[in-house]
């Protein structure tokens, strides 16, 4: 029997009937997959809806609130156990709260009333995917636990922008908010370009967009002190490269550490060499402890020159250079360097920065630009 099998699908006589099969299989898994969790997301919004239009009359501060709260969680629970405590139902009022302003784009995507969302559910596998494009949920309900508690809208729709967009897991998503991403980008930017930070994310379109200030590398593992070489810190980034990418930001591309390079028979090396796709150019990084020097700077032009001349190809953009150093002096760079070198000496930190201290900076910035 087993020849024979593997005659039948050596014939390729059903190899159509597998294909289709096969298809369908993967599709409904990956459309289930996706509904299952916008389901359990617009089931925690429409829970959120009625404890505070229905159970509490629209009142965010009802008399009875907690009361209601501890009632519903108890029913829950002795209803379906697991899942509905207090706090996930505090949680489920705190997601309305937060994403009520969504109700309207449910209703006019042709879903009609809330309760309609789960009877297109029901309407058959074929609708599925389009049930799920109307439903304005698109992350896991983990996720939302996480967004939710983000105060500022803007900043709540940067992070749900690039956690779709990058597709962030659970913590991915927890560390990018943790080290202050939409902080870090927007003291980087113009105005301009932090007012569309929630509206478009964080795509690169300029030299410019690809620098945070500043990196952070505590996933190095190194202790904050100045008793390490440069090699010690470029040794630990490598061994974590699929986290300093992330770091660094989008399209980037590894080619090679300690790339060499020779020139009138000289040995040259750079540190790191990246490939930016989204800028289409290469991005070479050197690891500085010690304090900034114009040696360092006059070094990392030349490495830039070189790639612009010997490994730039027709079609490709001006190769970008970063020091990376624990302390920048922007006075040095602009003093060492030629206007548009696209050369830039960026800070990194081995620990996360104070969040609370980068929104207070970000708000004085804004106040001031608006003045």
């Amino acid at each position: 029997m087993k020849n024979e099998k593997l005659e039948i699908i050596e014939s390729n006589e059903f190899q159509n009937l597998f294909d289709k099969s096969k298809k369908l299989i993967d599709s409904a898994r990956s459309n289930m997959g996706q509904m299952a969790n916008a389901i359990t997301v617009l089931t925690s919004f429409l829970l959120g809806r009625y404890i505070i239009e229905q159970e509490q009359q629209g009142s965010e501060r009802a008399k009875y609130g907690a009361k209601v709260l501890d009632s519903l969680s108890s029913y829950l629970t002795e209803e379906y156990g697991r899942g509905f405590s207090r706090s996930n139902v505090a949680g489920m009022r705190q997601f309305y709260m937060a994403y009520k302003d969504r109700e309207d784009e449910i209703i006019q995507s042709g879903i009609g009333q809330f309760e309609r969302a789960f009877g297109i559910v029901q309407s058959g596998i074929g609708q599925l995917e389009t049930a799920y494009k109307k439903i304005p949920f698109k992350l896991s309900w983990t996720h939302y636990q996480i967004l939710m508690r983000i105060e500022d809208k803007d900043e709540r729709d940067f992070y749900e922008k690039e956690a779709i967009r990058s597709n962030w897991n659970v913590s991915t998503l927890k560390r990018q908010f943790h080290s202050s991403l939409y902080e870090r980008l927007a003291l980087s930017r113009d105005k301009n370009d932090v007012m569309r930070l929630a509206n478009e994310g964080a795509v690169p379109q300029k030299p410019e967009d690809i620098l945070h200030t500043p990196y952070v590398l505590e996933f190095a593992g190194l202790e904050d002190k100045a008793a390490y070489h440069e090699s010690d810190l470029e040794s630990a980034v490598i061994g974590k490269m699929q986290k300093f990418l992330l770091e660094l930001g989008k399209g980037f591309l590894f080619e090679q550490r300690q790339k060499r390079f020779t020139f009138n028979d000289k040995n040259f090396y750079v540190d790191l060499v990246l490939y930016n796709r989204l800028l289409r150019c290469y991005v070479l990084i050197d690891f500085k402890i010690d304090e900034l020097t114009h040696q360092d700077l006059g070094q990392m032009q030349m490495y830039v020159n070189y790639y612009d001349r010997y490994e730039k190809i027709e079609g490709e953009n001006p190769t970008i250079g970063i020091l990376l150093c624990k302390q920048s002096d922007e006075a040095l760079v602009d003093l060492t360097l030629p206007e548009n070198a696209n050369i830039y000496a960026k800070e990194y930190k081995l620990y996360l920065p104070d969040k609370k201290l980068l929104q207070k900076k970000l708000k004085e910035w804004l106040d001031e630009e608006q003045n």
